[in-house]
């Protein structure tokens, strides 16, 4: 099913066309993965195009937090979308199984190369979003993500064991009945979900050091971390710094932001701003691996009165 929702004028185009797909997941049956495709020339092919996918974050949705405001100020098509179990995508949703993640990104990513002739260009993820992205880069570096010149790492974990932290605070609520509730609004709508034992071991062992050698060394890194998160330790952005930071070619920038949550809650033009930037510097053959604006004294000078913060770093 393709539907076409409405064609928005925006920055970047004056026909930009919105159009959401429900994209038959290969894998689940009775499953369709439901996105919203984003393009700045709808009246060219296609074909060889360069695409950017938005990957969502836990318990969250394609149009939350900063994805469609990104997605809507792009130079570039884009798609976002709703992984299983969540929001409008139907199937199970798992706090763990981090694999079925990858194969819905897989599905959409061929779906999109097979159908439209796509070139996937530009991973941005949040959260388990962002663990997602460079797991299936990873995976797939000799395949679809050799063509993959970006990604943007925005508050993901690396230190997946450290959820046996949140666990410990729901020790004798996980001990009374066997499960703990995790509550969320999704698009204006309450949830819940039992997350059991099992649920937190699976989360753990997750194997994200993989990104150490596996992960392409051509592909330039923006990482946004908010120092206020208490859901991912800030100190996780700097391990990715770390290992990203020691490829070549590719480089890598850190950003820390002062003020920002986990999910940047009410400022996020603080992560689609920088993201537009750092995409024209790339353009422009200016990147260069560091901390955000390395050097650089009027940046910091000018941003202090910025939403009574200094907001860069």
């Amino acid at each position: 099913m393709t539907v076409t929702v409405n064609t928005l004028v925006t920055p970047a185009t004056s026909s930009q066309k919105t159009t959401k797909l429900a994209i038959p997941h290969s894998h689940e049956k009775d499953c369709n993965i439901v996105g919203v495709l984003e393009q700045v020339a709808p009246e060219q092919p296609t074909q060889g195009r360069r695409i950017a996918l938005i990957l969502h974050g836990a318990l969250g949705h394609k149009d939350y937090l900063f994805q469609k405001r990104l997605a809507l100020r792009l130079p570039f098509d884009s798609f976002r979308f709703d992984f299983r179990g969540n929001f409008e995508t139907n199937g199970s949703c798992y706090f763990g199984r981090f694999e079925n993640d990858v194969v819905d990104l897989e599905v959409v990513v061929e779906y999109l190369t097979r159908k439209y002739g796509y070139v996937i260009d530009t991973i941005i993820g949040h959260s388990r979003g962002s663990v997602v992205g460079a797991l299936w880069i990873c995976k797939h570096r000799d395949g679809a993500s050799k063509t993959v010149r970006r990604y943007v790492n925005v508050a993901g974990r690396y230190r997946m064991e450290k959820i046996y932290d949140e666990m410990e605070l729901h020790k004798a609520e996980l001990e009374s009945q066997g499960f703990v509730i995790r509550k969320a609004v999704v698009a204006r709508k309450p949830i819940e979900r039992k997350v059991y034992r099992q649920d937190y071991d699976e989360f753990a062992s997750v194997n994200v050091s993989v990104v150490w050698d596996q992960f392409p060394a051509h592909i330039d890194v923006l990482t946004l971390h908010g120092l206020k998160d208490a859901v991912v330790p800030p100190y996780d952005a700097y391990i990715y710094a770390r290992i990203y930071g020691a490829r070549t070619p590719g480089t890598h920038t850190l950003r820390y932001v002062e003020e920002a949550d986990h999910n940047f809650t009410g400022i996020p033009e603080e992560v689609v701003e920088p993201v537009l930037e750092w995409i024209q510097q790339q353009e422009r053959g200016e990147l260069r691996t560091g901390i955000w604006h390395t050097g650089v004294k009027d940046d910091i000078e000018n941003r202090k009165g910025l939403y009574g913060r200094t907001s860069m770093l």
